[in-house]
């Protein structure tokens, strides 16, 4: 079992900023890859960033590719989502999810992938002014 607890959602303005957390344990961070889903109201669930371990690579949806971007600090056992010049098309609930592979797949297929093992609660982000 992997725990997932995401923090850091609120209110923006469009072109403002925000960094979601999302704080797991040592075993998580070392046995699965991570990865930053988002789901509007209405809307099919997009896969918004993962990182593969085997590759060392951090794979990005084209839709936030150049304005997020995806750490971690190991010390903290914790992966973030840097989210900067947010448009109102990316207000949703953002979650963090692991499973045993993610990567450039991941990204693509979106909600046509199967879902990942381990969810968080969600955190909500809402873009307006």
């Amino acid at each position: 079992q992997v725990q997932l607890v995401e923090s850091g959602g609120g209110l923006v303005q469009p072109g403002g900023s925000l960094r979601l957390s999302c704080a797991t344990s040592r075993f998580g961070l070392d046995h699965y890859d991570i990865g930053w889903f988002r789901q509007a109201p209405g809307k099919e669930r997009e896969a918004v960033s993962c990182f593969n371990h085997n590759e060392g690579v951090t794979y990005y949806a084209d839709s936030v590719k150049g304005r997020f971007t995806m750490s971690r600090d190991n010390a903290e056992n914790t992966v973030y989502l840097q989210m900067n010049s947010l448009k109102p098309d990316d207000t949703a609930v953002y979650y963090c999810a692991a499973d045993l592979t993610m990567g450039r797949n991941t990204v693509i297929a979106g909600s046509s992938a199967p879902p990942p093992l381990y969810w968080g609660q969600g955190t909500q982000v809402t873009v307006s002014s």
